[in-house]
């Protein structure tokens, strides 16, 4: 046996009597002296890959003919291409990441040197190691005798790493600049490059400091990056491909024999069916004829380039037949008009196209506009349970009573100014006479504020004696109710945007310490602004994510939209940043977002609708005729213990 498990030649021969140690030695010589191999990528995937169905929908031999626009990618990385970078923006259920795998696999078998695969994060590249980098060995017979079974003694095959004779693939993640400065690196892999952070460790762009790794191996190097899009001018896969050749697959039309692209303009709907309509002859294609169209498609170049970047752009429409229909594609597109919330998706994921956010604040005139008539301190039909954010001044805290309901409605119920030295009790007090008041519903019952965020970014150990009065037991999305009906939570905000609740930090080393929530300004004032400006037209308009105010001042609506988003260059790559008009004031903003996150926390993003269904069991049935209500500036509102700034 030799090291790695498996029968050589040699022994072979010597147990047979037959070895021929001449030709075994000049076999070996030559092996050693070959150059890289002059098979191209796709060819080798046709002869040797073998699709496992712990990763693939279509297991089995590997096709290049059932996904033909890949054939011109992976030669393209090929040792006799001239191209030394490749770069792929593309839509979902295309075949890029298999694509890259197929690459690997040539490496390891016909022209081997050190390979970098880079996911987005470690544990992502751990995750692809075990689903898809290991079933890609140990499929193909010929890469399983180059990588020596991971339960040997001293095998190089680990979850991170796979020696094979000539090279070495080492797989790592761009939140790791450890892992990226790992070793030098002929072939370098980049999978979904716009989940990368923009910076890291402070060391800059992941994708530059990888690619530095391959500057030895000169024009011998290869390298891979592929993404689907996400916001324009934020996007790492678009600014690649900008710097490309920009290459589109044409297709012909099968009445006219014209080639164009496929874009989503020319997908028409008619008594339930889905057709393309060509813009050369007007014929009415449909998706059967999608296979013969590929089979004769071919890439085009739209841009001068510098003759080594090559590249290339794929939208789902392209998907074979039997993965992504063009019915399903109208069907994703039809639920972005019941939920604009979904376009960014569509756009990415479906068309392969980057998303272009609205930077600039709603109008605080038209909100304003749009108040409602109900009054002021009483939860109007459709809202269920409620929340609220606190923000600590010098001076005063500021606090804003949500309700929420379903589709992510909400109804602002009543803004707070608590006038008073934060560094004092009493100010406190009046905030916990907001937490402990029950708020009429309009149906007759009250509710109580389930969950209070309060910012702990100042005054902070001020807001953690507040806090620790009370259960932070945390419930939400399946219908089960706390024990302790108000909980308080301390959170921070963060200008991270991977999600809107990013994690929960110890305040103080005790075992049971106090915990604080970290939360995402950026993408909880990304999706209000979002609602916010959402145009209502009729009664029948979609009610998702609709935000609904009583006759509030003009202040609050100028507080509420006192920030845009706009692309600063940072370290010579452009960032998002959240910037306050220096004319405004912004703690109405700022309750928002917390009143938003206690939302998050109770499961207003994972209710259940069960959960739904045991809320509205609290609530009386909404009678068909209600009486008509006076105008909110001619209800005598209820002395409270605190001050309403917004009558």
């Amino acid at each position: 046996m030799n090291t790695y498990g498996n029968s050589s030649p040699k022994a072979e021969s010597l147990s047979t009597g037959n070895f021929d140690a001449k030709g075994y030695i000049e076999d070996e010589f030559f092996k050693g002296v070959e150059p890289d191999s002059y098979m191209p990528v796709s060819e080798w995937a046709d002869k040797y890959r073998v699709l496992s169905s712990k990763s693939a929908s279509e297991p089995g031999r590997w096709r290049t003919d059932r996904t033909p626009y890949l054939k011109e990618i992976m030669d393209c990385l090929s040792p006799k291409s001239p191209i030394q970078k490749v770069v792929f923006m593309k839509g979902a259920q295309i075949g890029g990441t298999e694509c890259g795998n197929n690459w690997l696999g040539y490496v390891m078998h016909k022209a081997p040197g050190p390979i970098m695969a880079v996911s987005p994060t470690v544990e992502m590249a751990k995750r692809n190691s075990k689903q898809r980098i290991d079933p890609l060995i140990e499929d193909c017979p010929e890469l399983k005798k180059l990588v020596a079974p991971a339960r040997s003694r001293d095998s190089g095959n680990t979850m991170l790493s796979k020696d094979f004779p000539g090279g070495v693939l080492v797989m790592t993640g761009a939140n790791s600049a450890v892992g990226l400065r790992s070793m030098p690196a002929r072939y370098l892999f980049m999978d979904e490059i716009d989940g990368y952070p923009q910076d890291i460790d402070g060391e800059g762009d992941p994708i530059l400091l990888a690619e530095r790794r391959t500057a030895t191996f000169n024009k011998r190097k290869k390298i891979f990056l592929v993404s689907t899009p996400t916001i324009k001018g934020l996007s790492n896969i678009e600014r690649e491909f900008e710097n490309s050749d920009k290459r589109y697959f044409f297709v012909p039309c099968p009445f006219c024999g014209a080639y164009q692209r496929l874009e989503w303009k020319q997908i028409q709907v008619e008594d339930g069916n889905v057709f393309y309509v060509c813009e050369h002859c007007g014929g009415h294609i449909g998706e059967h004829y999608k296979t013969q169209m590929l089979a004769s498609g071919r890439w085009q170049a739209t841009a001068s380039s510098d003759g080594v970047t090559a590249g290339f752009h794929l939208s789902s429409l392209y998907s074979p037949i039997g993965w992504l229909s063009w019915k399903e594609c109208v069907a994703i597109y039809e639920k972005t008009k019941k939920n604009p919330s979904l376009m960014q998706g569509f756009q990415n994921t479906i068309l392969g196209e980057t998303f272009e956010a609205e930077s600039d604040a709603p109008e605080w005139q038209r909100l304003y506009e749009a108040r409602e008539i109900y009054p002021i301190g009483t939860v109007p039909y459709g809202g269920l349970f409620l929340t609220a954010g606190v923000d600590i001044q010098k001076d005063r805290i500021e606090c804003e009573v949500v309700a929420w309901g379903r589709q992510k409605q909400s109804w602002s119920v009543e803004y707070f100014v608590l006038d008073g030295d934060t560094a004092r009790p009493e100010v406190w007090r009046k905030l916990e006479n907001v937490l402990t008041k029950d708020y009429p519903h309009e149906s007759g019952v009250t509710l109580p504020i389930r969950v209070m965020c309060v910012d702990s970014g100042y005054a902070t150990q001020d807001v953690y004696s507040f806090v620790r009065q009370f259960s932070q037991a945390v419930w939400g999305g399946n219908g089960a109710r706390a024990s302790q009906p108000r909980t308080v939570v301390a959170v921070k905000g963060q200008s991270r945007d991977t999600a809107m609740l990013l994690s929960t930090s110890k305040a103080d080393t005790r075992k049971k310490g106090l915990k604080v929530w970290n939360v995402s300004g950026p993408v909880i004032k990304t999706e209000l602004y979002r609602w916010l400006r959402m145009e209502r037209v009729g009664e029948d308009a979609s009610q998702f994510g609709r935000c609904h105010f009583p006759q509030y001042a003009e202040e609050y609506f100028k507080q509420l939209t006192a920030e845009r988003q706009v692309v600063r260059i940072s370290n010579g790559y452009p960032k998002p940043v959240w910037e306050k008009d220096p004319a405004r004031r912004n703690e109405a903003l700022d309750c928002r977002v917390y009143a938003r996150a206690g939302a998050a926390i109770y499961g207003l993003d994972r209710m259940s609708e069960k959960a739904w269904a045991e809320l509205e069991a609290l609530i009386p049935a909404n009678p068909e005729a209600k009486p008509k209500k006076k105008p909110a500036r001619f209800i005598q509102m209820k002395a409270t213990k605190v001050d309403d700034p917004w009558l």
